[in-house]
């Protein structure tokens, strides 16, 4: 079974320096038929104006994934982490007890990028960080885990069952996942068009997957760029 979440039906708010889609429940945006999907908490794709961001903030008892599409983040925490995200780079943060940050857009670009939190395998774990560069030759015609329970060989290691592949076909390409039973996918849509199996997405669209054995994903158009997540 697979379900659509249309891009348009997402939560939406313009606030100037900020225009943010929510795929699932979050801030403001409440929708009690949409909380999340198993371990996946929120989906939010951010379009952030030049030297914009969020002040200094705190998180807790959340895995916090940052996937940036383009442009540039500044991130600073309470851990002593003071770095830039660019582009094709992943920032894992593990908030358990509790933890400080900020981000802010570069001064000169927008920056573009998906907010993405997993609920953890437990609670009170130690706050800690990440940050992994994966190139696009890397996710070009297959599935490219960027995050997963081991972080060995390549991905930021996530405390959750939970893998997440990043991937980037051109027109007409495709790639296979087997999903074991017991699981669950979502993928989430960045740029060009998908066929999932005999479902077709759109950009910003997600896709909730259940009680399938495999998924043939087909790109309809060429620099097309998504996510899958692997759920128990």
């Amino acid at each position: 079974m697979i379900f659509v979440r249309k891009s348009n039906e997402r939560g939406h708010f313009n606030f100037g320096w900020l225009d943010t889609f929510h795929t699932f429940s979050f801030a403001d945006y409440y929708d009690p038929s949409f909380m999340g999907f198993r371990d996946l908490r929120v989906i939010n794709e951010d379009r952030i104006q030049p030297g914009q961001g969020f002040p200094t903030h705190s998180h807790r008892d959340m895995e916090i994934i940052t996937y940036v599409i383009s442009g540039r983040i500044s991130h600073k925490d309470s851990m002593g982490n003071s770095v830039a995200i660019h582009a094709g780079e992943v920032q894992r943060m593990t908030a358990g007890k509790g933890v400080l940050h900020s981000e802010f857009s570069d001064p000169n670009e927008m920056t573009h990028l998906l907010q993405i939190w997993i609920l953890p395998e437990k609670r009170g774990l130690e706050p800690s960080y990440e940050q992994k560069r994966f190139p696009r030759e890397v996710k070009l015609g297959r599935l490219c885990p960027i995050a997963d329970p081991k972080g060995t060989d390549g991905p930021v290691k996530i405390n959750q069952d939970l893998t997440l592949y990043a991937s980037i076909l051109e027109s007409g390409q495709n790639v296979v996942y087997p999903i074991a039973p017991g699981r669950g996918c979502w993928i989430q849509l960045i740029s060009g068009e998908l066929e999932v199996n005999d479902t077709k997405l759109h950009p910003g669209d997600g896709a909730a997957i259940s009680e399938e054995t495999q998924l043939s994903i087909t790109a309809a158009g060429d620099n097309t760029e998504f996510l899958l997540f692997d759920l128990r």
